[in-house]
């Protein structure tokens, strides 16, 4: 959200934010720009009333918390002005989850406009009745993830990366077992949670110490650690879009992951490998390996791929989506009240 709102035209819109803790500087130096400050209690009520006074053109990407249950029905009873945009980013959006989920599936049914953030995502709110619905990706952050300077790829190591939560469907097992077979390559994991015990103890019986757990990094050092590795090997069983795929492939990293959820950040085999099994992403890692030109045709195809990614670029479709939004919202309001 805050990339967004960063590169909207302070001129044109006006901004209100829910923030809790230091302010990004851009949004704290940005013009037109309102950040109602999060407490630790009444947060719903005290934000509310200010929205019912001031009710906003657009209520922009409602998550699953009480402000937005209470908002969308102070929205309906009153009807209130103010587009719902709804983005959906979840990789667990399932026909079943209606009744666990209700404030999503209120979310998709009301809005005036929504967006999935990849073409799986957008296909599957299409499935569960969402109407004209746009897919608009997460963008690439370019102050951390650009590629090598030229002539400096040429230096990376021997290193296979893994980022992401330590939890039971990212597979981080699989990393270590992958690490296992190929003693001569470093294996570097990035993220915290609760499976990273485990993992350093079968790390340990594996006899793995070409495996280094790096712990939680920033957005900065995880953009270093993407340049200094030649590929990207990420099993996860259960996403959505993941973020870090294209911000691995903006720094040249050929990615391997999985079939499943389709990443749009990731082209088969020209970018990367999208597998459909544990053993398929062992093979494909082990191709990649043994291929350096193959590694190389791929690092540069995932540079050209990451360019589609910009910032900009995704700020220019949401500010496209609103105005149509408001636009739909004001003649469904006189339609109704005439």
């Amino acid at each position: 959200m805050k990339e967004i709102v960063a590169r909207l035209d302070p001129s044109r819109y006006r901004v209100i934010m829910l923030g809790a803790g230091s302010p990004d500087q851009r949004i704290a130096q940005r013009e037109n720009t309102e950040v109602l400050r999060w407490k630790k209690h009444a947060n719903t009520a005290r934000v509310l009333v200010q929205l019912v006074a001031r009710a906003p053109d657009v209520y922009f990407f409602p998550r699953e918390g009480p402000l937005d249950a209470a908002f969308m029905a102070l929205r309906a009873r009153f009807r209130l002005r103010s587009a719902l945009v709804t983005y959906v980013v979840s990789g667990g959006l399932l026909e079943e989850q209606e009744k666990t989920r209700p404030i999503l599936w209120r979310a998709i049914r009301e809005c005036d406009a929504i967006a999935g953030n990849s073409r799986r995502m957008a296909e599957t709110v299409r499935k569960l009745g969402g109407k004209d619905v746009h897919t608009v990706y997460d963008g690439i952050d370019r102050r951390y993830y650009y590629p090598c300077s030229e002539g400096v790829t040429a230096s990376r190591g021997m290193r296979v990366l893994f980022a992401g939560s330590f939890r039971a469907y990212k597979r981080v097992d699989l990393v270590v077992r992958q690490a296992a077979k190929f003693p001569q390559w470093e294996f570097r994991l990035a993220g915290t949670g609760e499976e990273e015990n485990a993992c350093r103890k079968l790390a340990q019986s594996m006899n793995c110490a070409n495996v280094q757990f790096l712990g939680h990094l920033t957005a900065a050092q995880l953009g270093e650690e993407m340049r200094r590795a030649e590929l990207f090997f990420f099993p996860s069983e259960m996403e959505g879009h993941p973020q870090v795929l294209g911000q691995a492939a903006a720094c040249g990293l050929p990615c391997i992951a999985r079939r499943s959820y389709d990443p749009d950040y990731v082209v088969d085999r020209v970018t990367g490998v999208l597998a459909a099994s544990d053993d398929e992403l062992g093979l494909a890692l082990e191709r990649l390996i043994e291929d350096p030109e193959l590694r190389r045709q791929m690092s540069e195809a995932a540079i050209r791929h990451a360019a589609k990614f910009e910032w900009d670029n995704v700020t220019e479709q949401w500010a496209a989506i609103m105005e149509e939004a408001i636009v739909y919202r004001e003649n469904h309001r006189r339609k109704r009240s005439s």
